[in-house]
């Protein structure tokens, strides 16, 4: 979503905005640069580790891989582009080649949005039924997993494929080609794209949060009426399987929070850029220091969810070292 913004934010972005200089332009190639090595390396460790460790074969790594996955569709084809746009604002590659390109930056990011939260969805009721029922068969079994997995791509394929009709590689009079979304052009005037985006925000992130908030407070309420660890108990190996259910909730519910306080900046950005009632403020130099923090922090999630996986959960730090030492 926040490169379908591209052309609004070059179009109200001040000149005198402090990284449209050079110094400010050097730090955030950085910071860009940083996001993408981060991500690149940490999201393929975790599916490495996942794939070479049988007994971490579970139904909430293949989720956190699937999430690590779509993570990295952010690195390898959004970053570049947001690069190559603080010093060029044209699209480089002509032909048929540089229409696909165009049109597959803007879907991919997309899809990987949509990917993750659904992740995060699936990883939230898989928890759910651990924690809440821990007696009966899981609610995502490994054999569901692949066809879970499958829907989320799908879903996020479908409802942002309009993005392969509408944008396209245009050149304007006396200027240079640029990717560009041809809403109108190609579903006619009575379609909105505004409308469009602001419903996949709700659908898509809104709605998401409010149900994972809801089944982490029932898990959180589940096990504040359990015996705590160091308690007396009948059931040694009770304990242990509590002491597990919390590690593993903390690593989940730490993703959720990160993910939320990452990307819900960027969703107030969107609100207010195609609102379009605050024309005054969108074209102010604080109004464009927070698009590029709002920015800055949904493309650094990506990077972030692999660190989190490193912090709160043992066994893929185990897997780490087994794949640089063993």
């Amino acid at each position: 979503m926040s490169e379908n913004l591209n052309g609004v934010m070059n179009e109200t972005q001040p000149p005198g905005c402090y990284w449209n200089h050079t110094t400010g332009k050097i730090g955030i190639t950085f910071a860009y640069s940083l996001i993408f090595l981060v991500s690149l390396t940490g999201n393929t460790v975790v599916g490495i580790i996942v794939y070479k460790t049988k007994p971490m074969r579970k139904p909430i790594n293949f989720f956190i891989v699937n999430m690590a996955m779509s993570d990295l569709l952010f690195p390898i084809f959004l970053i570049p582009r947001e690069i190559q746009l603080l010093y060029m604002d044209s699209w480089l590659i002509g032909g048929p080649p540089g229409q696909a390109l165009c049109k597959l930056v803007i879907f991919l990011s997309d899809v990987s949005l949509i990917v993750s939260i659904q992740s995060l969805v699936l990883i939230a009721v898989d928890r759910f039924g651990a924690v809440v029922y821990p007696l009966r068969s899981p609610l995502i079994s490994s054999k569901l997993c692949p066809i879970f997995i499958l829907a989320t791509w799908m879903v996020a394929m479908a409802v942002t494929s309009p993005y392969l009709i509408a944008f396209k590689v245009v050149k304007h009079h006396g200027e240079h080609p640029g990717c560009e979304q041809m809403w109108n052009e190609a579903f006619g005037e009575h379609s909105s794209f505004p409308q469009y985006i602001l419903a996949m925000v709700v659908v898509f992130l809104y709605t998401p949060l409010v149900l994972i908030a809801i089944l982490y407070i029932v898990m959180y309420l589940t096990l504040k009426s359990q015996k705590l660890p160091g308690e007396q108990s009948s059931n040694n190996s009770q304990q242990q399987r509590a002491n597990r259910e919390r590690t593993v909730l903390k690593m989940a519910i730490a993703t959720v929070v990160t993910f939320a306080v990452c990307v819900l900046p960027l969703s107030v950005y969107i609100a207010i850029v195609f609102w379009g009632r605050f024309e005054s403020l969108t074209e102010s130099c604080a109004f464009e220091y927070f698009s590029f923090i709002s920015s800055l922090m949904a493309f650094s999630n990506c990077a972030i969810n692999p660190c989190i996986c490193f912090i709160f959960s043992g066994n893929y730090r185990q897997g780490l070292k087994n794949l640089f030492f063993s």
